[in-house]
């Protein structure tokens, strides 16, 4: 078994092994280490050189190492779960934290209960895929979280999800959070700058409400169902701006209709949100998405598909206006015809989902209690074949 004192000087080491290195995942995984550094841990990150992980998380003060692993399960997985084991004996961590479904996989299959391991799933892999691959993905959750000392979900409708799936965990729900420092509800001249400094096309009125979605253009973001919706919604001068880049960029390129706004990636979106009249994400699955967190507590209100976590993010008042079924473009475009022709409303939305978010999703909250989940596997004397139960 491998074993490492739990405390030199008191600090914990604890190892995150992560795939993937964009998006909403390497925000979190880069906001958790900030944090970590921060409360006097040693987060190691182990993940893939590309993308804006492995810079973040050292400017974050995490040491980086390089776990060169593809996004999906393929033919080099052997080799990925042999050098994800010759990192964590390297590393010789207190806690392994493994985030999303390819780190799952490669990290448990390498450790196999040996170092107190956390899994976090960032929404369940078996929901992005369809047939005999959903199977294979959600008979492997279950056979694998015997090795996982913990599944972390970020919402409780993530944890029912998985329980719904058959798989068999001890459980915690620690809820995504978010840097307040760097989102935070824009000066009165602040969301104007924003707006006049933001890569917008010419012709666009300045009084034009602006409708942003943040996310990876993706199948998981929904921004497909978005464009359909944005055809039929009454939306009289508004634009539509999609912020980001992802794999099916061209494809939405194509369908979308005349005056959306396609931004590319975005290293800082704050601008976006700032200028925002309302941001929307129409995800087809999620555990707790981080884009309407950020917007939130900015004040700027949101629009969301009732998936893993949007409930949970919402204040209760906004679920009749905010929270339509995914998939369903005839709702999403009655709901952005409604919110757009109500300003007043949505000033109060953005007012109320400010205060909620400010003081429930705090990302040093989070952290805190993330430490005290892995001060707790360490503490625990268990053998290595302990047999999990539900909690």
């Amino acid at each position: 078994m491998l074993q490492k004192s739990c405390t030199d000087e008191n600090r914990l080491t604890v190892l995150h092994l992560v795939q993937p290195v964009e998006g909403g995942v390497a925000r979190v995984v880069t906001d958790l280490v900030a944090a970590q550094v921060r409360a006097g841990l040693r987060p190691v990150v182990a993940c893939p050189p590309d993308g804006p992980l492995a810079a973040g998380a050292a400017t974050a003060g995490a040491r980086v190492c390089v776990w060169p692993a593809e996004r999906a399960p393929g033919p080099r997985l052997g080799r990925e779960v042999l050098t994800a084991g010759r990192l964590i004996r390297a590393c010789a961590p207190d806690v392994i934290h493994a985030h999303s479904a390819k780190a799952g996989l490669a990290g448990r299959l390498a450790v196999r209960g040996t170092v107190p391991t956390v899994f976090q799933p960032h929404a369940w892999s078996f929901e992005a895929l369809e047939g005999r691959a959903a199977g294979l993905a959600t008979a492997w959750e279950r056979f694998g979280a015997r090795w996982s000392d913990r599944i972390l979900c970020v919402s409780e409708s993530e944890r029912r999800t998985g329980q719904r799936a058959g798989i068999t965990a001890r459980w915690s729900v620690i809820h995504n959070g978010i840097d307040l420092g760097r989102f935070r509800p824009p000066g009165r001249d602040t969301a104007a700058s924003a707006r006049s400094s933001l890569p917008l096309p010419d012709g666009i009125p300045a009084d034009a409400p602006l409708v942003v979605c943040v996310g990876r253009l993706s199948r998981q973001k929904g921004q497909d169902v978005l464009l359909r919706a944005w055809r039929t919604a009454e939306v009289g001068d508004a634009r539509l701006v999609l912020v980001g880049d992802g794999p099916y960029g061209e494809e939405l390129r194509r369908a979308a209709p005349d005056g959306v706004v396609f931004t590319g990636p975005s290293s800082d979106v704050r601008p976006w949100i700032h200028a925002a009249d309302l941001l929307v994400l129409p995800s087809r699955w999620e555990g707790m998405a981080l884009a309407p967190l950020e917007a939130m507590a900015c004040g700027t209100p949101v629009l969301l598909t009732d998936v893993d976590g949007a409930r949970e993010s919402l204040p209760p008042g906004h679920l009749p206006h905010c929270l339509v079924p995914p998939e369903d473009p005839p709702a999403l475009a009655a709901a952005l015809t409604a919110l757009l022709g109500a300003p007043a409303l949505r000033a109060e939305l953005g007012r109320t989902a400010q205060s909620r978010t400010r003081s429930v999703f705090d990302v040093t909250r989070t952290a805190g209690a993330v430490l005290r989940l892995y001060q707790e596997l360490v503490g625990q004397s268990r053998p290595t074949t302990r047999k999990r139960t539900e909690r």
